[in-house]
């Protein structure tokens, strides 16, 4: 009896055994035949194609930033370590090398421990074959048989891949596919975002760190999760010394290092220079469009564009530093001078002008609500992050709260260029491109103030004016300007004063200007404008002398390099050349050739002694007693009308630095004078730049560079005493309490 039912429960074991190992090659036989979806053939697995990151590099082959959909870096096997290699087996696979993309041994591990024994601690079956195939090959969802099937898919390809590739190639494959936190593949990826190192440099807990996460990318992200990542960490480096990629004296070391990270974001809302990778990325779809065959196409995303520019890594981080270390502080006096008198707090028609222009009330208006119900709905309060010079703060505010929140910034552009080529070597278009996406640096054009002076005063010497001819401070009204009367700040004395050109430009004074316009000829100066590459329309008035016209940061940075060229202005370029993902060039830019000389050799030479007079002793004087610099530097200050914008232009003999300060609305200005003027809401921007500079070693060539001395005739035509005073028998027939009047000659060409 009991030899018949032992027999019946061993025939029945065996006829369940062969039902489902049957039922089992059947499925298996189903999936292969794609019953459940395709699986990639050999051809496909042959002809692995991954979306590759285009990338920027500064112009000494540093990496600034990224153009992608997905945030992948390939890599050749031969520019990964040893110690990371030994981090994913030890802790992924440790019988990579021994088996043929599924391992059985393991299987049957996670089978009867995991499935039977219900002993999570077991770990996982999948190989690192297994993994690339699921990396490589979408996952899609089957109901309550997607784990089956998906697995079963994986095991096929993996088998595909281990017949087409070689171990190390699959290695290769594995770190330039497997995805980190955040939308970046690719261990290259990873250890610039994380490190912002390349792979090759990555130190072993560097490594295992980046291992660690792949067990869930976010759960152990390092930068949201340092303390839970750490102890990830140390079970990888665990596992090295338990398999003996570690030895004992390694293992307690790295064990002991903390976690160091060096965040580094390549987005395009984030990182480094975020305005001009902005301008570049516009640039770059456009060349893309035009270069774009069948046999080549090119897309900006995916095509693993190598993009080199002009751009200096570490001269761009010191701007960005400079502008945010000063708007900080500068945004803070802004609003404590204007208190609760503030215009986008108490000017009702600002605010709703601005609020007009806003998605949320345009979305309402084409509904054909009232206004009343717009501007109701729009005063409802909803949490909401808003930028703030500390940061981002999260408060309860309304669309109507939000649009006068931003209001009250005050902006920046900054241009930095090589004078002699126009290599632009920093681009800082705004404090936060995130928040205020226009581009200060090329888009923008403000009225300039004084820093058009120089360019006045350059066309007078050209037209026959003396550096030691005087000219009176005394006030004008110009009758034939509709009695436009030109004042200068400051309380000085001035109606018997009277300056030479350079003490008028070292002091900015404003009623000399005009009258130097008036002998210089407006139209002569707006040929020497153009001359000087500027393109904008200058306004044919006296008020040009003042700075009225609407120039960008960009036009004013090649003009100024004239005085630096042997007169000659550049046009600032930025891109090099551009390689495909090989490393073959497919275009190199040549710059544009360098415009003709705009003015004489004397000329040139007296203006930057008259500019360096500005400086040392004159309205940008700060750079020396406030900042303590001893560089050889010429330069203008600027200030426009009711203090909306404030302007520095700063000359070295390798660098021309343009500054800008202001708010993005035209009709909210400083509150004073002293704050808003160029020397402080401009200048200090330039001279935190040139300190940090000056600071690094590796700037040397352009902060110790100096100014060829002027020729003995250029110094003698100087030598002259800064100002004189009337005689005495005009003084006693001029009355100071009577405004002059005359009229505004015109000269002609």
């Amino acid at each position: 009896m009991k030899r018949d039912t032992l027999k019946k429960i061993s025939n029945f074991i065996l006829k369940a055994t062969l039902l489902i190992a049957g039922g089992i090659s059947i499925f298996i036989i189903s999936v292969r035949l794609g019953v459940w979806g395709s699986i990639p053939n050999m051809k496909e697995v042959q002809e692995l194609s991954q979306y590759e990151a285009s990338e920027i590099y500064d112009v000494n082959n540093q990496l600034i930033g990224k153009f992608y959909l997905s945030n992948r870096q390939p890599i050749p096997y031969s520019q990964i370590p040893q110690h990371t290699i030994n981090s994913l087996l030890a802790t992924e696979d440790v019988r990579f090398y021994d088996h043929n993309g599924i391992d059985t041994k393991s299987l049957f591990r996670v089978f009867f421990k995991t499935i039977l024994m219900q002993d999570a601690s077991s770990g996982g079956g999948s190989t690192i074959t297994q993994q690339l195939a699921k990396n490589l090959f979408k996952r899609k969802d089957y109901g309550l048989l997607t784990l089956p099937v998906v697995k079963t898919k994986e095991m096929v390809v993996a088998r595909r891949l281990e017949k087409n590739y070689s171990k190390q190639e699959i290695l290769e494959l594995y770190f330039n596919t497997v995805p980190f936190s955040g939308n970046t593949y690719g261990i290259e990826s990873a250890a610039l975002k994380y490190f912002n190192k390349r792979t090759s440099d990555l130190t072993p807990t560097e490594a295992a760190t980046l291992i660690g996460t792949l067990k869930a990318t976010y759960t152990y992200d390092p930068n949201r999760f340092p303390e839970r990542n750490t102890e990830r960490r140390n079970i990888v480096l665990h596992q090295m010394h338990k398999y003996g990629f570690l030895t004992d004296t390694e293992y307690k070391k790295n064990i002991q290092d903390s976690l160091q990270l060096d965040y580094g974001q390549y987005d395009e809302q984030h990182g480094l220079a975020p305005y001009f990778r902005e301008e570049l990325r516009n640039k770059m779809l456009a060349w893309c469009k035009e270069n774009t065959t069948k046999d080549a196409p090119y897309n900006l995303y995916t095509s693993g564009l190598k993009i080199y520019t002009t751009l200096d890594k570490n001269l761009q981080q010191y701007a960005e530093e400079a502008i945010k270390e000063h708007l900080n502080k500068l945004q803070k006096t802004f609003e404590k001078e204007y208190g609760e008198s503030a215009p986008w707090l108490t000017n009702k028609a600002l605010v709703t002008s601005v609020l007009r222009n806003t998605k949320a009330y345009k979305k309402l208006k084409a509904k054909d609500l009232s206004e009343k119900v717009i501007l109701d709905s729009l005063s409802v309060k909803r949490n909401m992050w808003l930028y703030d010079v500390d940061g981002k703060k999260e408060v309860a505010a309304s669309t109507i709260d939000s649009v006068q929140h931003y209001l009250k910034f005050l902006n920046a552009g900054m241009l930095s260029i090589n004078p002699q080529s126009g290599a632009v070597k920093s681009w800082v278009g705004g404090v936060d491109f995130e928040h205020f996406k226009y581009d200060h640096v090329k888009k923008s054009k403000r009225q300039v103030g004084s820093t058009f002076k120089p360019i006045v005063y350059t066309t007078a010497l050209e037209q026959g004016v003396k550096p030691c001819d005087y000219f009176s401070a005394r006030e004008v009204e110009y009758e034939n300007m509709e009695g436009w009367s030109p004042s200068n700040s400051g309380d000085v004395d001035e109606e018997y004063l009277n300056y030479s050109l350079q003490t008028a430009l070292t002091k900015s004074i404003n009623t000399v200007s005009v009258k130097v316009l008036e002998e210089a000829g407006i139209e002569n100066t707006i040929v020497l404008s153009e001359k000087l590459g500027i393109t904008s329309t200058l306004p044919k008035v006296p008020s040009l002398a003042l700075g009225t016209a609407e120039l960008s940061v960009s036009e004013m940075a090649g003009a100024y390099a004239a005085y630096v060229n042997d007169s000659k202005p550049v046009s600032p370029y930025y891109l090099l050349k551009v390689e495909n993902k090989k490393g073959e060039i497919l275009e190199e830019f040549k710059q544009k050739d360098t415009l003709q000389p705009a003015f004489s050799e004397p000329t040139r030479q007296i203006m930057v002694e008259m500019m360096q007079s500005v400086v040392n002793n004159g309205t940008a004087s700060r750079m020396r007693h406030t900042y303590g610099l001893r560089n050889d530097i010429a330069g203008k200050t600027g200030t426009t009308q009711s203090n909306k914008d404030a302007w520095f232009v700063s000359v070295m003999p390798k660098l021309v630095t343009v500054t800008w300060v202001g708010n993005d609305n035209h009709r909210i200005g400083f509150k004073t004078t002293r704050t808003g003027q160029g020397a402080n809401a401009a200048l200090p921007i330039a001279a935190k730049l040139l300190q940090k500079m000056n600071k690094d070693t590796t700037f040397n060539a352009i902060t110790e560079a100096r100014f060829n001395s002027p020729s003995a005739t250029v110094s003698e035509m100087l030598d002259c005493e800064p100002t004189k005073r009337d005689g005495f028998f005009k003084r006693l027939f001029t009355n100071p309490d009577k405004k002059k009047k005359t009229t505004f000659k015109t000269k002609k060409n």
